[in-house]
């Protein structure tokens, strides 16, 4: 029983995040969970995923890319990307074609069916972008975008 009044307790103490909300990390990632929850609801309609839609809208803003340089966009591990394209070739949205002056390389182009596909989901992500960030100035989020941007691209960016 007195276990039961030490659980019953520890249910009472209020949490704090303070100990971790002083690091800009922790509210990236909180912000991201927050973000792809909703655009993940956002584009599930379509059937996609933010990696698929990440994928095709690559191949449909760059047509003839090959694998191998779509993985390096995207950092994902090359094994995983055929998956992701195993799908997108067999919903028809995109093609894979052997580079003749490679045959061990694929150059990926979108069919009309992706491109229209591509276009909904957009406008889908649009829509989100819009609602999610509806309090936010445009100031705000510009400096949010230079701030992510030097990160990525600065000493410690990819």
């Amino acid at each position: 029983m007195a276990k039961r009044k030490i659980r019953d307790a520890a249910a009472q103490v209020d949490v704090s995040d303070a100990v971790l909300a002083r690091f800009l990390g922790y509210h990236l990632k909180r912000a991201q969970t927050v973000l792809m929850g909703d655009m993940n609801g956002a584009i599930a309609p379509l059937g996609l995923r933010m990696i698929t839609f990440s994928a095709l809208a690559m191949v449909v803003a760059n047509a003839g890319l090959r694998q191998s340089q779509l993985a390096d966009a995207l950092a994902v591990e090359r094994p995983n990307l055929v998956v992701i394209l195993d799908d997108l070739e067999e919903r028809g949205l995109i093609t894979r074609d052997r580079v003749p002056s490679d045959r061990r390389a694929y150059a990926l182009r979108p069919t009309p069916a992706g491109r229209t596909l591509f276009d909904e989901a957009t406008a889908a992500v649009a829509a989100h972008e819009a609602r999610m960030l509806a309090g936010v100035s445009a100031a705000d989020r510009a400096a949010a975008l230079r701030v992510l941007a030097a990160i990525r691209h600065g000493a410690g960016g990819a």
